[in-house]
């Protein structure tokens, strides 16, 4: 009855949004920071997240039409959020279109780093360390463990069917400890 009297108030859940929480979850896991080393920072936690969706854009580039729908859905979803995200931090609105640009163009170069990566198996671990750590050199324990757990992820992706990855269904596994 409030769904025909009030249809604004209570929309569906928005396009995008199962599959990017997923993706959120994902990127939040504490081995990232703790055994990966990747800086627990604002930029840190953004690497990661921009990592797992790039590689969850590649992954839904392989799929047919209905993946192509879901992948135009994770960007605007990651484009809503980012925009939301950086409005709560304070950035200012004659600055926030350019800052979410700068963003979306790190996920851009994220995707073409990955569609690289995955056609040369060497380039792996470089990708990785790449994508996490920018310039700076991570140290050889961290960069293994952050590389070792994105091919696991690419896995678990590659293994999804389409609809299965549209609705946020990633399984987890238990993280690998590296010493």
């Amino acid at each position: 009855m409030m769904r025909f009297l009030f249809p604004g108030l209570t929309r569906g859940t928005p396009r995008g949004a199962v599959l990017f929480d997923a993706l959120v979850a994902e990127a939040r896991q504490a081995h990232w920071y703790l055994v990966g080393k990747v800086p627990d920072t604002v930029d840190g936690r953004f690497a990661v997240l921009a990592t797992v969706v790039a590689l969850a854009s590649v992954r839904l580039e392989h799929g047919g039409a209905g993946a192509q729908d879901t992948a135009v859905a994770l960007t605007e979803r990651f484009i809503h959020t980012m925009d939301s995200e950086h409005r709560q931090m304070g950035v200012s609105d004659p600055s926030i279109g350019k800052t979410v640009r700068k963003l979306v163009r790190s996920l851009e170069r994220r995707i073409d780093l990955w569609r690289t990566a995955l056609d040369d198996c060497d380039g792996w671990d470089g990708a990785a360390a790449q994508s996490l750590f920018r310039e700076a050199a991570p140290p050889t324990d961290a960069a293994e463990h952050c590389g070792q757990h994105l091919r696991l992820f690419w896995t678990r992706l590659a293994a999804l069917s389409d609809e299965e990855l549209a609705e946020g269904r990633l399984q987890r596994t238990k993280t690998l400890r590296t010493a």
